[in-house]
């Protein structure tokens, strides 16, 4: 019976450390998703893309609709927003970007759209941009996204005429100062 016993309480130790370990784990984690959700905008990414003040590179793009789009074909301010499929933040992003973009000045030819990835899973993002700008697909590190910097998604830009980035960031409203520049 001592034996039994012993066992019991020693099992019993063991349950008990592995529930406070348990604990101190899910306190840890929790922590941590608090500063991850904490961490956003174009504070916790500077370099999503080109900074304010740089000049997108020259690039030759093919559009969905099959429109060549050039640095020198931009006109007036450029909306550009640059998506991939499976990123949260695109997700969130998205809806902001489309309601921005369908009261930019010029319509369509004043928003550029940039989704990056494979042709299967990017069709629902090209189904979305298409109504309210212009939009290129390429495969990672293509042509417009070198031209753009882009270092990660979201990335969201508005441009001169000149191709001179006004202002960038991974939210929309890291542009808002410049919605009437």
């Amino acid at each position: 019976m001592t034996v039994l016993t012993v066992a019991v309480v020693l099992l019993t130790g063991l349950c008990l450390l592995n529930l406070l370990l348990t604990v101190a784990v899910i306190r840890r984690l929790r922590e941590h998703t608090a500063l991850i959700g904490d961490a956003g905008g174009a504070e916790a990414f500077p370099d999503a893309m080109l900074p304010a003040g740089a000049r997108v590179g020259d690039y030759s793009a093919e559009a969905v609709d099959g429109t060549v789009l050039t640095r020198d074909g931009l006109a007036g301010q450029t909306l550009i927003g640059v998506f991939s499929p499976g990123c949260h933040g695109c997700e969130q992003q998205m809806p902001h970007f489309v309601d921005l973009a369908k009261n930019t000045p010029g319509g369509r030819d004043g928003v550029l759209a940039l989704v990056v990835g494979g042709p299967e899973e990017s069709a629902g993002e090209i189904e979305r941009l298409t109504p309210v700008a212009r939009v290129v697909h390429e495969a990672d590190d293509g042509p417009l996204a070198r031209a753009l910097g882009v270092q990660a998604f979201p990335a969201i830009a508005r441009v001169d005429a000149d191709g001179r980035v006004l202002a960038s960031g991974v939210e929309v409203r890291d542009l808002e100062d410049t919605a009437d520049v």
